[in-house]
């Protein structure tokens, strides 16, 4: 038996070939793997004693040989191509063991130039891996240094599965289609959002016990990017509590998004992807109180993310109410301790800033389809053209942009009522937009008086308005465009309110 051993990640090479060669297996070798393994003691050859022909063009060209690859590709089973092996002296070869350059570390790496890029860029390996995978029954084909152990004990047992080569050959082809994806991702261009042809890379983080509902399987992947990750739900580390359910994740993905949307200090509660508290305050436990009353039923059971590190003040009142989970940049000790008694599932972000990069945001439909669009980043400056009578006062126009903020993180059609950077009611996810209204004004109660309102999308008919007015809303801020903008309008102005248009939707289904 004879094997190439070609690989970038060490680990667990030195073991994995010493145990090849105890199963007397004669191993050919490359470059830095080759001086790995004669370091380590082991007896190997070089790949050129198979080609006759030494490494060029700086290790470019040095398994491209048909001595290696007639060894890989011919079919076992066929006379024909043994017979030509045996006319053209080539021996088989009956494993690969390749991993491939890392081609996204490299190019991740400040100063890095396309030279460098490129020549990261593995040709001889992907070819290898590709070629033993095509003819997974008469080659092993290993990529992954997690199969070394398993694949020793099943040689040592006797030989290999034909479903076991299968699946190192499946496992095979998925590596170097990452490693194309990556490279492929680096080259285009970096104005074609939209590509005709698209690849995307993603690594399980871990299985999940089951998705939205007990019947549903679930697990959570992260995508492999080039440069720096964006702070984000699949970097988050647990620290402690049970494991995370995919509801879970859902719901601090969206806490994350609505804690980052602001750079005060800021409490978002979470329930069904909908924020059931808001607030910001320079006080992170008052923030967290006046969270807690937009909605205190709603949030039993729900998500709590703050964008700031959690001191013990603010620990002592999270602990009053049962939560599923919480997370944060960090927590100081005394709060630690405290949150960790309490059985909820805790979890730490790097960072939780506001976003103002726009990446790609993926769903799939029926029939395989998928959309595909950029996110919703809210700029720094929120335009507000005033299309009422009465201006807005400067209170008024902080109430309205904090009310903007808060209402593009809420299911369409989506109201928010809003006062002092608080969220005191909302209505989400309903057909009719003053549906969405009326329940806002019910869950604020008696506060909805003096509020303001944000809308994310504009009003078809007055009736919105009207209520609003009636129900002592002082401010509304919208994005216009309906054809119906002007009895709106004139609602506003029969009930004194201030109107502002944005010009901008915000729309989340």
């Amino acid at each position: 038996m004879r094997a190439i051993v070609s690989v970038s990640d060490k680990k667990g090479i030195v073991e994995f070939v010493k145990g090849l060669i105890e199963l007397k297996v004669e191993i050919f070798s490359t470059g830095g793997t080759k001086k790995a393994l004669v370091d380590a003691g082991l007896a190997v050859h070089s790949v050129s004693d198979i080609t006759g022909f030494p490494e060029i063009l700086d290790g470019r060209v040095k398994t491209l040989h048909p001595m290696i690859h007639g060894g890989i590709l011919a079919r076992r089973d066929l006379k024909d191509h043994m017979s030509q092996l045996k006319e053209k002296k080539i021996t088989p070869i009956d494993m690969v063991v390749v991993n491939l350059y890392p081609f996204v570390q490299t190019i991740s790496k400040d100063g890095v130039t396309i030279t460098d890029a490129l020549e990261n860029i593995d040709i001889g390996g992907p070819t290898l891996i590709r070629a033993s995978a095509k003819n997974f029954p008469g080659v092993i084909v290993i990529v992954d240094p997690a199969d070394y152990k398993p694949m020793l004990e099943k040689l040592r047992a006797g030989d290999i599965s034909p479903e076991e080569r299968k699946r190192l050959a499946q496992k095979a082809f998925q590596h170097t289609a990452i490693y194309d994806t990556a490279i492929s991702s680096y080259l285009r261009p970096k104005d074609e959002i939209f590509p005709a042809d698209m690849t995307i890379a993603i690594h399980k983080i871990q299985d999940l016990s089951y998705g939205e509902n007990p019947h549903q399987k679930a697990a959570f992947y992260k995508e492999e990017i080039i440069g720096k990750r964006e702070p984000g739900i699949a970097s988050a580390v647990q620290i402690s509590g049970k494991d995370l359910s995919y509801n879970n994740i859902m719901d601090m993905d969206s806490a994350i998004r609505a804690a980052s949307e602001f750079s005060e200090p800021t409490i978002a509660i979470i329930k069904h992807t909908n924020p059931c508290g808001l607030a910001s305050h320079p006080r992170l436990a008052e923030a967290y109180r006046r969270a807690l009353t937009g909605d205190p039923v709603s949030a039993f059971g729900g998500i709590v993310a703050s964008n700031r590190r959690i001191d013990e003040a603010t620990a002592i009142e999270i602990c009053k109410t049962h939560f599923d989970a919480m997370i944060a940049p960090g927590y100081d000790k005394e709060a630690l301790e405290m949150l960790s008694k309490r059985q909820m599932r805790i979890m730490t972000i790097n960072d939780i800033v506001p976003r103002h990069t726009s990446t790609l945001e993926i769903r799939r439909v029926s029939g395989s389809g998928f959309l595909v669009q950029t996110t919703d980043c809210t700029a720094d400056s929120i335009p507000m053209k005033v299309v009422s009578k009465r201006k807005p006062t400067k209170q008024e126009i902080a109430d309205l942009t904090f009310a903007w903020r808060a209402v593009k993180l809420v299911k369409s059609n989506a109201i928010v009522l809003t006062k002092d950077n608080e969220l005191l009611g909302m209505g989400a996810g309903q057909p009719s937009r003053v549906d969405s209204v009326a329940i806002a004004i019910k869950k604020a109660g008696d506060r909805a008086k003096g509020s303001v309102l944000g809308s994310d999308a504009f009003f078809p008919f007055p009736d919105g308005v009207e209520l609003a007015g009636e129900a002592g809303i002082t401010a509304i801020i919208e994005p216009g465009g309906s054809k119906k903008d002007n009895e709106a309008i004139d609602a506003a102005d029969k009930y004194n309110i201030a109107m502002v248009f944005t010009g901008m939707r915000h729309f989340r289904h």
